[in-house]
């Protein structure tokens, strides 16, 4: 079994390069998003594919993100600008926000 230990690349500025999945030569690296979206959810709608993800207490809350190709994602917008306070001031295992489902009916998404 072989172990591989990767460090993080830095640009000549000193500052750490941007994860990037596609290889941009029709190849991809995963993870193809380097962040946690947990509780992802994705629907495609004609060429478009749109993903919601859980958020917990973080505001804002239910990141929505949207992709041509499943590689290159790009956050356009979150599902609650906010969430009630002070019920989810403390954090609390299964209070708050998540595991969202998204759907496209009669040319609106539902969240």
């Amino acid at each position: 079994m072989t172990i591989e230990t990767k460090i993080a690349q830095y640009r000549q500025d000193g500052f750490p390069k941007v994860w990037v999945s596609d290889q941009g030569d029709g190849t991809y690296t995963n993870p193809v998003l380097h962040a946690d979206y947990s509780d992802p959810d994705i629907v495609r709608v004609g060429e478009d594919f749109f993903m919601v993800a859980s958020s917990f207490n973080c505001i804002p809350g239910f990141p929505v993100l949207h992709s041509k190709d499943l590689v290159n994602w790009k956050i356009i917008n979150h599902i609650a600008d906010e969430i009630p306070f002070p019920n989810y001031v403390k954090p609390e295992h299964g209070k708050a926000v998540w595991a969202p489902s998204i759907r496209y009916h009669d040319g609106y998404y539902w969240v």
